[in-house]
């Protein structure tokens, strides 16, 4: 009886050693496998995966916004087309308002932004940036009207219609103007069309393409500036093999001529070089 009651203890404690022995390796295995992909870099995770995750508004044309079959079109939303050609995979388009974009960058739901991304010294902080892809000239649009607005430098004291996070809300703060924030810019319009607020900043690329579309709406371009990069893709600070590998692909996009192509589809002008 005795050796029966030592043989089964002996028998329930290898069953013990033997199920922790495997429960430890199961959570080594694992810790190693999740170490292995935790040192992987941004670009080998795309690669992996096949796609790249595209953060853009979808409410900004002509760079990104819905068509009449509602479909997601734009220069921007071709440039990441391009984009994700020359590095061979996919591109995923995730669409949120602008002062959402970086935070949703910063979180890892998306790999980057193709949205007429303009640099910024503060943004640079936090993410490296692409080579830019585009360069046009900045403006100030207002009433027809309005005669108060001849210069960058009277802008102090006005209101200035745009959103709070963008480059253009910086530069009108800059200049010494209150804002009026917004999310989108036909909002941004509108505020001016209806006096709340003097003006709105923005590439004149967007606004002509606004015009062209609203040609009955009494707003003019009161200012503009001269053609500067406007248009960059930012990715996480550090990972300079993506940007890299951006910076290639729109290289390609550039030799190939698709980029003043898409260009001058959305456009009607190359704005794909400094000129």
């Amino acid at each position: 009886m005795k050796k029966i009651i030592r043989m089964a203890l002996c028998l329930s404690l290898a069953a013990v050693l033997l199920f922790t022995g495997c429960v430890t390796v199961s959570v080594n295995d694992g810790g190693e496998a999740q170490a292995e992909e935790e040192t992987k870099d941004l670009l080998a995770q795309i690669q992996e995966r096949g796609v790249i995750r595209v953060g853009t508004e979808g409410t900004y044309p002509p760079n990104t916004y819905h068509n009449e079959n509602d479909e997601l079109v734009g220069f921007d939303v071709e440039v990441a087309a391009l984009v994700a050609k020359y590095l061979g995979v996919k591109v995923e388009y995730v669409e949120m308002e602008w002062g959402s974009i970086f935070a949703a960058l910063d979180a890892g739901q998306i790999d980057t932004v193709i949205n007429e991304v303009g640099y910024t010294e503060e943004r640079a902080e936090k993410y490296d940036f692409s080579n830019p892809y585009a360069f046009v000239r900045g403006g100030i649009l207002v009433r027809g009207d309005y005669d108060e607005i001849n210069s960058f430098e009277d802008l102090e004291g006005k209101i200035a219609a745009n959103e709070s996070t963008s480059t253009w809300g910086a530069l009108a703060l800059e200049y010494g103007a209150e804002l009026d924030p917004v999310n989108a810019m036909a909002q941004s319009i509108s505020e001016v069309l209806n006096g709340r607020a003097d003006c709105t900043l923005n590439y004149i690329t967007a606004f002509a393409d606004y015009m062209k579309e609203q040609p009955d709406a009494d707003v003019k371009i009161a200012v503009t500036s001269d053609p500067e990069p406007s248009s960059y893709i930012p990715v996480k600070k550090g990972e300079t093999r993506l940007v890299d590998a951006i910076n290639e692909a729109l290289q390609k996009a550039l030799e190939s001529g698709e980029l003043k192509e898409v260009s001058e589809k959305y456009f009607g002008v190359d704005v794909t070089e400094n000129k």
